[in-house]
């Protein structure tokens, strides 16, 4: 991706509120972008090994894709990047490479203008993005959390349930249509409407089946009550556990948002066998960006799977202020949602994020083979000696739970 904006050729010629303005970093899509462009490439090379780490002892590989979603990404300006993570040749198992993709988006009307238009003109937004998909063989599409609406579970209005569908509502007979015409699976992140349990409102993910049936839903494990994002007006925590799908093209799972700042959520996934967990997210650059990678690769690290992290881009603003509790003024955005999609692999590797700021699809090839390899190296599973974390937890749950704390004897001794 070009630069955006001014001619200038060095970084720091570039005002500090560039990257408020538009959601860029100083003018570039990325921080990999930014980098690129600002060092020597000898220097570059050294930056992204440590940054990005090596896939297999090496870099990881663009992966070609074919020109008709080249031209999806071109006329319908979405940024469209794809890389390659292998595996070690094995003498017993042939590879087991799974095509991947994750989409970001923005919405695509004003929050002012009807709900019916707003769902539409984000159907009308993702098709192309879709396609673009299905045209460069992804097995296994994901969406970015609850996509076919704003995210205005902070505003705390009632109103914005009227965006809430069943299990197999219009958003996922949308995304059917898909997954038989490209033989893909396809991941639903969307605001579930319980028709059997008294309407309840849940924050769910659907898993649409490659031949369009539906295999299954997750429910948000953890919900949060962080500053604008106390989304408990709207739903509480899910009663789903931790489900792994097994599809044609491996066991995957959804660990949806807020849920990946809680490490026992994502060895949950691991522990039931998943090779994929998919984290679609909504989140801002004020909250939680520097987390935003280092949560992600550490539990792909820890659990040795892939994980692939998604989250939607721009700043959604709403017609009545709200607060957020904790003495800030009104406002009616959430800030900017920073897009910035990646791809985490157990042997530390990750690929870099696409754009902060404009629409995306993120495509990787991935060998899951690399799963158990890494598990055979590392040994994190053999060793992780669960005995005594169960132990812990079991007493930590007592009223009478004390912690096991040794002080110092001379530590409150007065001295003479």
């Amino acid at each position: 991706m070009e630069r955006n904006g001014s001619d200038a050729t060095d970084n720091h010629t570039i005002e500090d509120n560039t990257t408020a303005q538009d959601g860029s970093i100083c003018g570039y899509d990325s921080l990999h972008h930014l980098l690129s462009s600002n060092l020597k490439p000898h220097l570059f090379t050294e930056v992204s090994r440590l940054l990005l780490g090596l896939n297999c002892g090496k870099a990881l590989e663009p992966l070609p894709l074919p020109d008709s979603a080249k031209s999806l990404s071109s006329d319908h300006d979405f940024d469209l990047q794809a890389f390659s993570f292998g595996a070690d040749g094995e003498l017993m198992r042939q590879p087991r490479v799974v095509r991947v993709g994750l989409i970001q988006n923005s919405t695509a009307l004003p929050t002012t203008a009807p709900f019916s238009d707003q769902k539409t003109a984000i159907y009308q937004k993702l098709k192309p993005i879709i396609d673009a998909a299905g045209s460069s063989g992804v097995n296994i599409l994901c969406l970015q959390e609850a996509w076919m609406m704003p995210f205005a579970f902070c505003t705390r209005e009632k109103r914005w349930c009227e965006f809430a569908e069943p299990i197999d509502g219009e958003s996922t007979q949308f995304l059917q249509e898909y997954a038989r015409k490209y033989n893909m699976v396809i991941i639903s992140p969307i605001l579930e409407r319980d028709v059997n349990h008294g309407e309840t409102i849940w924050n769910t993910a659907v898993i649409i089946g490659n031949h369009g049936n539906i295999i299954g839903k997750h429910r948000k494990n953890h919900i949060p009550r962080v500053g604008d994002f106390n989304e408990s007006t709207y739903y509480m925590e899910g009663n789903t556990g931790h489900p792994v799908f097994e599809t044609a093209y491996g066991k995957i799972a959804v660990n949806i948002c807020y849920g990946r700042h809680h490490p026992l959520n994502w060895l949950a996934f691991g522990l039931n066998g998943a090779e994929i967990v998919f984290n679609p997210s909504a989140t801002v650059g004020e909250l939680s960006e520097p987390m935003w990678s280092v949560e992600a690769r550490n539990a792909a690290i820890a659990n040795s799977y892939f994980v692939g992290s998604m989250n939607r881009v721009g700043t959604e603003t709403f017609p009545n202020p709200f607060t957020s509790g904790d003495g800030k003024p009104q406002h009616t955005d959430f800030g900017h949602f920073y897009g910035s999609s990646h791809f985490s692999a157990p042997d530390a590797s990750c690929t870099p994020s696409i754009s902060r700021h404009r629409d995306g699809l993120l495509i990787s090839d991935i060998d899951l083979n690399l799963c158990r390899q890494v598990k055979d190296k590392w040994g994190f599973r053999m060793t992780a000696r669960y005995e005594l974390y169960a132990d812990l937890l079991a007493n930590y749950l007592k009223p009478d739970f004390v912690p096991q704390v040794i002080s110092d004897p001379l530590l409150h001794k007065k001295s003479l």
